[in-house]
C-alpha cells in the first residue's frame, strides 16, 4: 500500500485504478468542481472500473460518464458510452488542453522531485514528489520561494538560482541531507536549470532534487568490498608467501626424510645382522644355561652331599677364608656356640664373640694357609653356648689341592671332650 497526498483540483489523476473510493467527500465541492474531480475520476478508472461514492452523493454520478451498478450501495462503473476523458478535463482556456494535461500528469508522475519558479522567485509548481519529500501542500504553490524551509534547507536555492542566471547554465549542488517522510535519511543532489525565453531572457528556473541515497550506499558498500578484497588480497599474498616457505620448508624436509630414510634402510640391514648374531648368541647362551643348569644341579647334588656330611659329623665344623672370613657354619657349631649361620657368615671368625678363645687359634691357622703342617691340633678351655666350662679339641687343616703353595682356607674341626671322671 502506498500513501501520499492528493489533490483533487489541481493533481493529475492517478491511472489505472480499479477501485475508486471517495464517500461523503464531493459534496462540499460546487458543481464545476464536482464536475472536473469526476472527470478526473474517469480517467483515473480502467474499463469497468468501480466509483464508491458516499450516501448523499447518489445524483453526482447520473451523467454520461458513469452507469450505476448499484444505487443502493451507491456503486458506479465506468461507462464505455462516454466521451473520452480528455474532453471532460478541466478547461483552462487554452487550444490544446489534451496535451497540456498529458504534460502536467507527466510532470506531476516524475519521479524526480520538481520545483519550478519564476523569475521574481515565486513558486509556480511542484509535482508529487516535491510536496511528499519536503511536506508542501496545494496553498504553497504562489507563494515567494523565500518564504519556504525549501529555499535554505537542504540547500541554499536562491543563491544557486542566481548563479544559473548569470552564467546561463545549470548549476550543480551535491551532499545535501534531509529527512524522508518515513523518518530515513536521504542524501540529494540539486540541479538547478534556467529557463529563457525566445530572445534569451531568464524568465525562471526549473529546480530538480535527485534522491542519490542509495548510489551513496552502493558506493560505500563499493568502497567497504574494495577494502575487504584489498585486505584479502593481501592476506593472501602473506598466506601465499607463508604457503612459498613451507613449501620450501616441506621439500627440505622431504630429503631429510629421505636420507633418514637411507639410515633407517642401513640401520635395519644392521639390525637384521645383529639379530642374526644375537639370535647365533642366545642359542649359544641356551648351551651355556643348560650347561650350568647341570653345574648348578651337580653343585646343587655336591651341597646336598656335603651338609650331609657336616650333619654326620660329630664335630662342629666352620670353614674359614684366606681372609678368615667364615665360610661355612654347621648345625654342631650352632648348637656348641650358639651362633646361627646367619650370623657369622662373611665375618671375621677371630671377632666371634662365643665361648671359645679363637685369639689362640690364630697361630695355627695361619700355618695351615701358609701351609706350614699339614694339620694342626690343639686343646682349648672354652664355654659352650649353656654357661658350662668344657674343653673343645680343635684340628686345623688347610683346604686345597696339596700342589698349591697357599691354601684357599682352613677347615676347623672342634670337638667337645668327656669331662674326665
Amino acid at each position: 500500500m502506498i500513501f501520499g497526498r492528493h489533490d483533487l483540483i489541481q493533481d493529475a489523476p492517478i491511472s489505472r485504478v480499479d477501485l475508486l473510493i471517495c464517500r461523503n467527500c464531493l459534496m462540499y465541492f460546487n458543481a464545476e468542481a464536482q464536475a472536473k474531480i469526476l472527470a478526473r475520476f474517469h480517467f483515473a478508472l480502467v474499463p469497468r472500473g468501480v466509483l464508491f461514492l458516499g450516501k448523499a452523493e447518489t445524483l453526482l454520478a447520473q451523467s454520461a460518464t458513469f452507469e450505476a451498478v448499484d444505487v443502493k450501495l451507491r456503486l458506479f462503473t465506468k461507462s464505455e458510452r462516454a466521451p473520452e476523458v480528455r474532453q471532460l478535463t478541466i478547461h483552462r482556456g487554452a487550444d490544446h488542453d489534451g496535451t497540456r494535461l498529458l504534460r502536467e500528469a507527466a510532470n506531476e508522475s516524475a519521479p524526480t522531485a520538481q520545483v519550478v519558479v519564476d523569475r521574481d522567485g515565486t513558486v509556480v509548481d511542484a509535482n508529487q514528489q516535491t510536496r511528499a519529500l519536503f511536506g508542501l501542500s496545494g496553498r504553497d504553490i504562489g507563494r515567494p520561494l523565500q518564504d519556504l524551509e525549501l529555499s535554505f534547507r537542504p540547500f541554499e536555492l536562491r543563491s544557486c538560482i542566481e548563479r544559473a542566471y548569470q552564467g546561463r547554465r545549470p548549476v550543480r549542488a551535491t551532499e545535501g541531507r534531509w529527512a524522508g517522510p518515513s523518518g530515513q535519511a536521504l542524501s540529494l543532489d540539486l540541479l538547478v536549470v534556467p529557463l529563457h525565453d525566445g530572445q534569451g531572457a531568464p524568465i525562471g528556473a526549473s529546480i530538480y532534487f535527485i534522491d542519490v541515497s542509495r548510489a551513496q550506499q552502493l558506493q560505500q558498500e563499493v568502497q567497504r568490498a574494495t577494502q575487504e578484497l584489498e585486505t584479502a588480497l593481501e592476506e593472501l599474498q602473506s598466506t601465499n608467501e607463508e604457503l612459498e616457505t613451507t613449501n620450501e620448508e616441506l621439500q627440505s624436509t622431504v630429503e631429510e626424510l629421505e636420507t633418514t630414510n637411507e639410515e633407517l634402510q642401513s640401520t635395519n640391514e644392521e639390525l637384521e645382522t645383529m639379530n642374526e648374531e644375537l639370535q647365533s648368541t642366545n642359542e649359544e647362551l641356551q648351551t651355556i644355561n643348560e650347561e650350568a643348569r647341570e653345574r648348578g644341579d651337580e653343585l646343587g647334588e655336591l651341597n646336598t652331599f656335603l651338609e650331609s656330611i657336616l650333619t654326620s659329623l660329630r664335630s662342629a665344623v666352620a670353614v674359614v677364608d684366606r681372609d678368615l672370613h667364615v665360610r661355612k657354619w654347621s648345625r654342631r657349631a650352632e648348637d656348641m656356640w650358639g651362633l646361627r649361620s646367619e650370623e657369622v657368615l662373611h665375618k671375621n671368625f677371630l671377632n666371634l664373640d662365643m665361648g671359645l678363645p679363637v685369639e689362640r687359634l690364630r697361630a695355627p691357622i695361619r700355618a695351615c694357609l701358609a701351609r706350614e703342617a699339614e694339620f694342626l691340633t690343639l686343646t682349648l678351655d672354652a664355654t659352650n653356648r649353656r654357661g658350662r666350662p668344657v674343653q673343645v679339641n680343635v684340628t686345623c687343616t688347610p683346604m686345597g689341592a696339596a700342589a698349591v703353595s697357599e691354601a684357599q682356607g682352613v677347615i676347623l674341626l672342634m670337638e667337645e671332650l668327656e669331662p674326665r671322671g
